[in-house]
């Protein structure tokens, strides 16, 4: 009867311990982006620009870093339902810093480039956003007239 116990012991010990490897595995946070050497997953351009860079995190901890926020929402057209924990873009005024991409404040504007031409610029609050506007002309949007915009292209 020992043996049984022990056998049952050793499986229960390994199903706790591989589910814990599977926890500690999925870890549901940015990655720094490398500029310089890190790729966009849309369009494997090289990650340079510090200004317009943009991340997605999924609900399972896979990581896709984008050169430009319209990668970004170019890749979610093709993306097979993958469910997105976090959506993070470069502060224009805070290069390298990752902000919620949901709660930012967006610039259409020409006197703005962006990595792929689409003119667009991510703002951590409207103030900022509005004071660019006012510099370099242009449009804002929120997250969802974003999103729906570049649905429609």
């Amino acid at each position: 009867m020992k043996t049984f116990d022990t056998t049952i012991m050793k499986k229960i010990f390994v199903l706790f311990a591989l589910t814990a490897v599977l926890f500690i595995g999925c870890k549901v946070a940015p990655e720094p982006i490398d500029y310089g050497s890190d790729t966009c997953h849309y369009c494997s351009m090289t990650i340079v620009d510090r200004q317009h860079a943009a991340q997605l995190v999924t609900k399972k901890g896979k990581v896709f870093k984008f050169d430009a926020s319209e990668c970004m929402i170019n890749y979610l057209k093709e993306a097979d339902a993958i469910e997105v924990a976090m959506f993070l873009v470069n502060d224009y005024n805070a290069p390298g810093e990752l902000i919620n991409a949901t709660t930012s404040t967006y610039l259409i504007s020409q006197g703005i480039p962006s990595p792929m031409g689409e003119f667009l610029t991510a703002f951590e609050n409207k103030e900022d956003a509005e004071r660019a506007k006012d510099r370099h002309g242009g449009d804002l949007f929120v997250w969802k007239e974003l999103r729906s915009r570049f649905e429609n292209k």
